[in-house]
């Protein structure tokens, strides 16, 4: 068994060895149940509103990893498409692998320009993102935003695994959104604690990214993403390098569209 896939199931107590993700982080909230009926209502609304024209945009990570067992279990036909930058870790690429086997569904890639990721090689360099703020952005831009575009194109709607908890930038997630271009952009998982995300992954044995396991909360390109220390922000993987600010690529830079009311919901 590919040591992405979660080997067992059941309840939470028979975890894997000390050391994994799942015995860090898999303790459901008081709350849990309903959070989780709020997210397969939203998905199903989303559904019913926008049909062929919603899309998952997944980065593989775990919270994007629980909405495609949600909408599978939902049997929501929505496609679900992931963005391979050219410099993603070998344990993304084999969880891409493994969860189409999984899952029985074919999940949509979507690459970067290759003349124009050459041609910002050849004049900046493989590793540019280093040098300076505004390289890492242009390889970003690149790399992630332009696929995007495309990946959205002729899309009126996406789904996201954003969460409130996962930075101060996401604090103000809410279950729906406008994005910059106007599309209504779902994030069903927002008010679930990191805790919520494992629990759910423990008990229907989800796909998850073996680099989890190895302390990485946030997985994105490989030179742009470390394993976090104890106490770490769970974005202090991302760009390290960087001055304190909003560790973000440009994929969730948002406008306030109307909050889809979830029962119990406090802010």
């Amino acid at each position: 068994m590919n040591a992405s896939i979660l080997p067992f199931g059941g309840d939470d107590a028979a975890l894997v060895a000390d050391g994994s993700a799942l015995a860090r982080h898999a303790r459901p909230s008081a709350d849990y149940a309903r959070r989780e009926a709020a997210a397969r209502q939203t998905l199903r609304a989303a559904h019913a509103e926008f049909g062929d024209a919603l899309v998952l945009s997944s980065s593989l990570g775990v919270e994007d990893m629980v909405l495609t067992d949600l909408l599978v279990a939902e049997g929501l036909p929505v496609p679900i498409a992931t963005l391979d930058t050219g410099r993603l870790h070998g344990q993304t690429l084999a969880l891409l692998e493994a969860a189409q086997t999984h899952y029985g569904r074919t999940i949509e890639v979507w690459r970067p320009d290759a003349a124009a990721v050459d041609a910002f090689v050849a004049r900046e360099g493989a590793d540019a993102m280093y040098r300076s703020v505004e390289l890492r952005h242009a390889c970003c831009a690149l790399r992630k935003l332009e696929p995007l575009a495309r990946m959205l194109q002729g899309r009126r709607a996406w789904i996201v695994g954003l969460r409130r908890e996962q930075s101060a930038q996401r604090a103000d997630a809410a279950a729906r959104e406008l994005d910059a271009q106007g599309r209504a952009k779902f994030s069903p998982l927002f008010d679930w604690t990191l805790g919520d995300v494992w629990h759910y992954v423990a008990q229907h044995q989800v796909p998850y990214n073996a680099l989890h396991d190895h302390h990485y909360p946030s997985i994105g390109c490989a030179p742009c993403t470390r394993a976090i220390a104890l106490g770490e922000d769970p974005r202090a993987g991302r760009w390290w390098w960087e001055q304190d600010g909003a560790k973000e690529c440009g994929l969730h830079l948002t406008q306030a569209l109307h909050r889809i009311d979830q029962p119990g919901e406090t802010t």
